[in-house]
């Protein structure tokens, strides 16, 4: 099963769509629970099972998860084979360590991911390239409708949708924006930014969600809560913040093309000529070497290199994506020499 996905380019990672030199990607995130039954944490595994059977027959008549979906169980699959669906985005951190009685589905084009048993039973997950909130609450919507039809959600006439989280209660929507946010780290203004969008009441996280690191010069920009907000008006408020934080980023590279052109094309030029020639090289200089790639591109320094190559190789050089490619496991030292064969690989040809 995750060969399938291996060998494909995930929708949202093409590096096109609105604001794609700011934006990597746009997610909503829909939190909802069957009625009947206790949240996951304290649900017993035959109940579990239960659900997921549920689901997956509700899933069988989805025109959004149409037959060519993939349902993967958690246990059927290894340690490795978890990581590589969450290094994709298609499943949280938290899932990886679950087993029995939880599994994920996801469509063809891994633009769609449904999470089973996770912190709620329901987690469904819409991704898209670019900033396209619009286009993706769209889809998100017509996918709860879809299996609102044939599950009975848990809902209060006076709180919303119920979940595990009290946080989530309400709509239970979560509206991420993927940053990518270089101007700003080399101008030295990304934490009175960050910090501005936090006291305005929103989350700001690294390129795996809540707990991580913001590697590559990524922020991910979210809602902190549901309840008592319509739907429409968390994605207005996010949109009309998201189009300020975009504005300060170009005027930081504006100022860094107008003022340090030489320093930032020897800066790109560099990143590039590590990328190319590197022999060992660990992850995360790959992913700040990659933002610095990326940049150059959006400020047009380099012409002739996609900006979808550069969006793809943040993904498959992380360890269960390199394990997966090169079909073995690699510890630390094996997989920095791995990493750099794959990146040369990638950008052959390219200058």
């Amino acid at each position: 099963m995750i060969s399938i996905l291996l060998n494909k380019n995930s929708e949202w990672l093409m590096g096109d769509g609105p604001e794609v030199d700011y934006v990597m990607s746009t997610r909503i995130r829909l939190a909802r629970n069957i009625a009947g039954y206790p949240f996951p944490r304290k649900l017993a595994i035959e109940n579990k099972n239960q659900i997921v059977k549920m689901s997956e027959a509700v899933f069988s008549s989805s025109k959004l998860l149409s037959s060519d979906a993939l349902l993967i169980n958690m246990h059927e699959i290894d340690e490795i084979d978890r990581q590589f669906l969450m290094e994709r985005h298609l499943i949280s951190p938290e899932m990886v360590s679950l087993g029995e009685g939880s599994a994920v589905a996801i469509s063809k084009e891994e633009n769609l991911s449904v999470m089973l048993n996770e912190e709620d039973h329901l987690r469904i997950q819409v991704l898209k390239s670019g900033l396209q909130l619009k286009e993706v609450w769209t889809m998100a919507s017509s996918i709860d409708d879809e299996l609102d039809k044939g599950l009975p959600y848990a809902f209060s006439g006076r709180f919303g949708y119920l979940t595990a989280c009290p946080t989530n209660v309400g709509t239970g929507i979560r509206v991420s924006v993927m940053m990518h946010l270089p101007g700003l780290v080399y101008s030295k203004q990304i934490n009175k930014i960050l910090q501005a969008a936090m006291k305005l009441g929103l989350a700001v996280r690294g390129l795996y969600g809540e707990g991580s690191e913001a590697l590559g010069n990524l922020f991910q920009i979210s809602n902190q809560s549901s309840l008592g907000i319509h739907e429409q008006d968390i994605i207005k408020n996010l949109k009309k913040i998201i189009d300020q934080v975009i504005t300060h980023e170009k005027n930081a590279r504006m100022f860094l093309l107008n003022n340090s052109l030489r320093q930032l094309e020897d800066k790109v030029g560099r990143s590039f000529g590590i990328l190319r020639n590197a022999r060992i090289i660990s992850s995360k200089e790959s992913i700040g070497l990659f933002s610095t790639l990326r940049m150059g591109i959006d400020l047009g320094l380099i012409n002739d290199i996609p900006r979808s190559i550069i969006n793809q190789l943040f993904i498959i050089t992380q360890p269960a994506h390199l394990q997966r490619y090169f079909e073995k496991i690699l510890d630390t030292g094996e997989r920095d020499v791995k990493r750099a064969n794959l990146i040369r690989e990638k950008l052959k040809g390219l200058h």
